[in-house]
């Protein structure tokens, strides 16, 4: 394989769309200036959702983005659903929070990691849950109804309900109720 000519003239677009394009998008939703939507087809928000600036919401011809009602995403997050992500209802998102469903999984040494396959496992924030600032989800995740996750986590394994965990990577500090 020819290295140098796998990237060329392999655009995304350019992440513009309009409120038609979504599979559905709710009354009194708010998509700051600057919101970059891929996809917008695969993407489901409910009511009252604001997306922060500067956020990119990346839909996947494969898999769908659900957003809940009453959800609060901060700026400049980044949502790949590649494998599927569900946002429950009422849940709080901080600025630059990133949740990804997707990874390369071969072990091949003998070719860059940028040609491996992908795996995608989805990614599930129940309701009422918090993520703190510039955390991030890794895929297959799972956080459980009314959890919190620390600002700068990297979480790696699912979080049951009503707890806190934060760190790197993200473990139980204690119960909320």
């Amino acid at each position: 394989m020819n290295y140098e000519d796998y990237r060329i003239n392999r655009t995304h677009g350019t992440g513009e769309y309009s409120p038609e394009q979504f599979k559905s998008l709710g009354e009194g939703t708010v998509l700051e200036r600057g919101v970059l939507v891929f996809h917008p087809d695969h993407i489901s928000i409910g009511n009252n959702v604001y997306v922060g600036h500067n956020s990119i919401l990346k839909g996947y011809y494969k898999n769908e983005m659900s957003i809940g009602d009453h959800t609060w995403i901060g700026q400049c997050c980044f949502f790949h659903s590649a494998g599927g992500i569900s946002i429950g209802k009422a849940v709080g998102i901080g600025p630059y929070v990133k949740i990804i469903t997707s990874f390369h999984s071969d072990r091949d040494l003998e070719k860059p990691v940028l040609f491996h396959s992908l795996e995608f496992k989805p990614v599930v924030l129940g309701d009422g849950c918090d993520i703190g600032v510039g955390a991030i989800i890794l895929p297959g995740v799972s956080i459980g109804s009314g959890s919190i996750i620390g600002a700068g986590s990297v979480v790696t394994k699912n979080i049951p309900e009503y707890v806190i965990a934060a760190g790197v990577p993200a473990r139980i500090i204690r119960q909320r109720k």
